[in-house]
């Protein structure tokens, strides 16, 4: 894992982009133009930030992460927003994730439901300019938020143990959710595409990342 001493965080985000994201088949090119520009850094605690481009998890407190580099680009890849889509994120902790999205013209809804994220989401955003928009919403993430529905785009950052349908429900027809599925103890990135009431789903890619509050099975529940 690679640390950033203060100051030199552009070539750390450098070394991100083509150490960590270019080498895992990320090939959009608009994508990695919107990492290569974006200070990761910001969206970071105060004590975090020397260690905003390490390829891992980065701990936020109270059980929270920002999802690690690489999986991020690989599921707002496979979602293919277009244009100014409209793309709800679940648990979007300090923003950088709907950041990104906002970079490539995406009108993002930042659902979170620890308030004092959300605080720091809207600080680390100010400032940044974006084709796209960003706007913060507290609330349950399980729930999503049906009412800005239907989105073309859904991506949850932090892995899950199970999908729920309300979720899937607030999917335009055609629409597209990533994020990172739990299954048997392994975490395996995953995109549902819904058509009509039809909800198809494939496995992407291996991944790591740390489970996402809320999002956990009953005791007792096997797949």
């Amino acid at each position: 894992m690679m640390t950033a001493a203060t100051g030199d965080f552009a070539a750390a985000r450098r070394f991100m982009v083509d150490g960590q994201i270019r080498t895992n088949k990320v090939t959009d090119e608009a994508l990695l133009a919107a990492l290569a520009a974006l200070p990761r850094e910001r969206f970071a605690p105060a004590a975090q930030r020397a260690r905003a481009y390490v390829d891992d998890d980065l701990p936020l407190g109270n059980g929270r992460f920002m999802m690690e580099p690489m999986v991020v680009a690989r599921l707002i890849q496979a979602l293919q927003p277009v244009g100014a889509a409209k793309v709800l994120l679940v648990g979007a902790n300090t923003g950088y994730a709907a950041a990104v999205l906002a970079r490539l013209g995406a009108q993002v809804i930042a659902l979170e439901s620890d308030g004092s994220l959300a605080e720091n989401g809207r600080a680390a955003l100010a400032g940044l300019d974006f084709p796209g928009s960003v706007e913060f919403v507290v609330g349950s993430l399980v729930a999503g938020h049906a009412a800005r529905s239907p989105y073309h785009a859904i991506l949850v950052e932090g892995a899950v143990e199970a999908v729920p349908d309300t979720l899937t429900e607030q999917l335009a027809d055609q629409g597209r959710l990533a994020t990172v599925a739990i299954e048997g103890g392994v975490g395996r990135a995953v995109l549902m595409t819904r058509t009509g009431r039809t909800v198809a789903r494939r496995v992407l890619f291996d991944a790591n990342v740390h489970l996402l509050p809320g999002f956990s099975l009953p005791r007792g529940f096997t797949f």
